[in-house]
């Protein structure tokens, strides 16, 4: 089977509010999983049901190909946005409880513990309580209580939330190097800037409905419109001008470009190719930049958001 999770027409009602619609998503093993959408989409109710920590009303959940059982919880790493950690408690005493509670031995969890400390360099850190941490540093030690028993599974609910952008790039490769090791990620978050970086595979929730899902690449070439950031100079840029829009869309640009003699976004239309876009430029004026404008995931989250 190549995908881990199946959520298949999921839908959750909480009175007469229904926060999930008929929801489906497939995981495939050893990819990263954006989990998409605006506050209150449905996002966080999918995530619990997974957990089981709520049962869904109409549809099921799969993972490795059978329903989900209680005893699949120790296959499942979850990272919640609102972090559980007890203050109070030293952090070794807290994260040795957390391991076993996963399943692992103790002296098992404390060789695991020993190399994710010395790793993120916070061995001096076991008899602190969380309480004397910074909010950066008590996300470091949830991170690790997620990922200690490897998991098949692993959900990270804003991981880099708190985090300042040195930490943040820390967890990103160390989900990445999980991600290498076999385990598979669902990953939620509002920073679109992550989700180009990790994510091999999206869906988009709204409204409870999901209204976008698929590979992000494919997803990317699906809403591409054929336009390019064009930066040219000329002694003559108001003929140069006049002859592209006689010939192509020009659009407002927005890019930055080290020439501002003359900068365009260009759209081709159906049947021609960028090369033929060059070529006409390179004819009138110097290129100094052509790059086609692909969309971003967060120029996607908007649009398919908007149009929905």
């Amino acid at each position: 089977m190549s995908e881990l999770l199946i959520a298949d027409s999921v839908s959750k009602d909480f009175g007469n509010f229904r926060a999930l619609n008929k929801v489906s998503i497939a995981v495939p093993k050893g990819s990263i999983f954006g989990l998409l959408g605006p506050n209150g989409a449905g996002k966080t109710t999918l995530i619990r049901i997974i957990n089981q920590i709520t049962i869904p009303d109409e549809g099921k959940v799969l993972l490795d190909g059978r329903n989900l059982q209680p005893e699949h919880i120790r296959d499942i790493g979850y990272l919640p946005e609102e972090r559980g950690l007890y203050k109070s408690m030293k952090v070794g005493e807290q994260a040795l409880y957390l391991a076993q509670l996963k399943g692992m031995s103790k002296s098992d969890a404390k060789k695991q513990l020993k190399i994710w400390f010395d790793k993120f360099e916070i061995g001096d850190w076991w008899n602190k309580k969380i309480q004397e941490l910074s909010k950066g540093q008590a996300q470091k030690i949830q991170f690790i209580v997620t990922v200690l028993h490897r998991p098949k599974l692993l959900i990270f609910d804003e991981p880099f939330s708190g985090f300042d952008p040195i930490n943040a790039n820390l967890i990103k490769d160390e989900i990445l190097r999980l991600r290498e090791d076999g385990a598979t990620v669902i990953f939620s978050t509002h920073r679109m800037e992550s989700v180009e970086e990790l994510c091999d595979h999206i869906a988009l929730i709204h409204k409870s409905n999901k209204i976008l899902d698929g590979n992000l690449i494919d997803i990317k070439r699906q809403y591409k419109s054929n336009t390019f950031e064009v930066g040219l100079q000329s002694n003559d840029s108001k003929r140069v001008i006049e002859e592209i829009k006689s010939k192509f869309e020009v659009l407002p640009a927005t890019f930055k470009n080290v020439y501002d003699d003359i900068k365009l976004n260009v759209k081709i239309k159906p049947g021609t190719s960028s090369n033929d876009l060059l070529s006409f430029l390179s004819s009138r004026a110097e290129v100094h930049h052509f790059v086609e404008v692909i969309p971003s995931a967060n120029d996607i989250f908007i649009q398919t958001v908007q149009n929905n």
